[in-house]
């Protein structure tokens, strides 16, 4: 991230720029239709975001130190492309006034997944999803914080 950068956020741009970096994170999901003792998980982990510009379209990548990437392309109607494991997905983003970022997509399963990003600080990010079924009834979700990895300043 560029100290240029302002924070919060006042377009996708921006929004996307400050998305950029090495990022730990911290992720709980809790599975609606799961057993007593298997419906909450929690998980750490590491992501490298990076953001690039194809054919004239914001894009971002996410890459889990895991493996599995993931590949956004935000049109300038609104119209979200997603590459995920090789599954192509499509969708809408909007960035919403208190500068946030909204991802809807529906999921390879038939379900409605919302995600929300938003910043509290450039090196503190927070991530919410909710994928909810054809009937209405929420299915599954998932709160995240991310933590920006920053070098030590060199004296």
């Amino acid at each position: 991230m560029s100290d240029q950068t302002p924070f919060p956020p006042s377009d996708l741009d921006g929004f996307l720029t400050l998305c950029a970096g090495r990022w730990m994170s911290l992720r709980s999901r809790f599975q609606m239709d799961a057993s007593e003792q298997e419906w909450h998980s929690s998980e750490r982990g590491e992501i490298e975001v990076s953001v690039s510009i194809e054919e004239g379209v914001p894009c971002l990548e996410v890459n889990p130190a895991e493996g599995g990437k993931s590949t956004l392309l935000f049109q300038a109607n609104g119209r979200l492309s997603l590459d995920s494991a090789g599954t192509d997905q499509t969708g809408r983003w909007q960035l919403l006034p208190d500068a946030s970022l909204e991802l809807q997509v529906r999921a390879p399963n038939g379900d409605d997944v919302l995600e929300r990003i938003w910043f509290t600080k450039p090196n503190l990010r927070l991530r919410s999803t909710t994928a909810v079924g054809d009937d209405g009834h929420p299915r599954q979700g998932s709160f995240c914080s991310e933590i920006r990895r920053v070098s030590r300043p060199q004296n």
